[in-house]
């Protein structure tokens, strides 16, 4: 399912940067030293998702740490609690799509080495009022710099709150053809964040390929934008001070929507 496709791109990213969190820091702090690491993406309509897993050596280039098995998570939506079930891998699941609906509060809770530990999470309601100039985004076959910032095609959706939205661009060819021009590093597929505004303006430099496009606009919790923005990979003396809205853990327990539009980029 597509929905599938896009969370695992967002949990690409956001996994990326909590490999920091996840990574023990070379220091006496030993407060931060086998916290576990967190990370869930609930989604509306879809089964609840859980994984935990250890912490990692600096010197560890596994994406994730040993997954910690044996757990009894819960995980409450405000009037109904439910058990999630252990799989493989410290993975831990509640299959009842229903359960994860718009406007509750998810809390989850579960006991690590004698310590509770806990996180909460609102699911926000789905992106309203998203739209494309045009599904044809014609790229010009050369280059000006003297228009590289001139509005080509515009997203725009609603947003009277300011609410967190991420844009991803999920390119869907199986092979991409690249733009040959002097451009930007981004991938294929790539992802922006909306920096809670109601627009976005698409420019002659905005795509590095050619082809078939998903564009999909997430509304996303602040949870997941600190981790997104958080700078603290640069240096080992900050690993553990990596955002989290895990109480006595790392990592992410967070909620999202989205939205999906189809857009083709071709040659003008």
């Amino acid at each position: 399912m597509e929905i599938k496709t896009y969370i695992r791109f967002f949990a690409l990213i956001a996994g990326c940067l909590m490999m920091a969190s996840a990574c023990k820091k070379n220091s006496s702090d030993t407060d931060a030293v086998n916290k576990p690491v967190v990370e869930a993406y609930l989604v509306a309509g879809q089964p609840l998702s859980v994984k935990v897993y250890q912490q990692k050596d600096l010197t560890d280039t596994a994406t994730y740490g040993s997954g910690i098995t044996g757990l009894t998570i819960n995980v409450s939506n405000g009037t109904q609690t439910v058990k999630l079930t252990e799989g493989t891998n410290g993975t831990y699941t509640y299959s009842d799509a229903s359960f994860v609906t718009a406007g509750k509060t998810y809390s989850m809770q579960f006991t690590y080495n004698n310590v509770a530990v806990s996180a909460s999470t609102v699911m926000p309601g789905k992106p309203v009022g998203f739209k494309l100039t045009d599904s044809v985004f014609h790229e010009p076959n050369t280059l000006d710099q003297a228009y590289n910032d001139k509005v080509r095609a515009t997203i725009t959706w609603t947003n009277p709150d300011s609410l967190q939205h991420m844009l991803l661009f999920k390119n869907t060819d199986s092979n991409p053809f690249e733009i040959i021009a002097v451009r930007n590093n981004r991938n294929p597929s790539f992802e922006i964040n909306t920096e809670r505004a109601s627009t976005y303006s698409i420019t002659q430099t905005t795509f590095k390929y050619y082809g078939a496009y998903k564009v999909i606009l997430l509304r996303v919790n602040d949870e997941y934008i600190n981790i997104l923005t958080s700078n603290t990979r640069g240096s080992s003396q900050n690993l553990v001070n990596t955002p989290t809205n895990v109480v006595n853990g790392l990592g992410i327990f967070t909620a999202m929507q989205a939205d999906t539009l189809n857009l083709r980029v071709t040659t003008e």
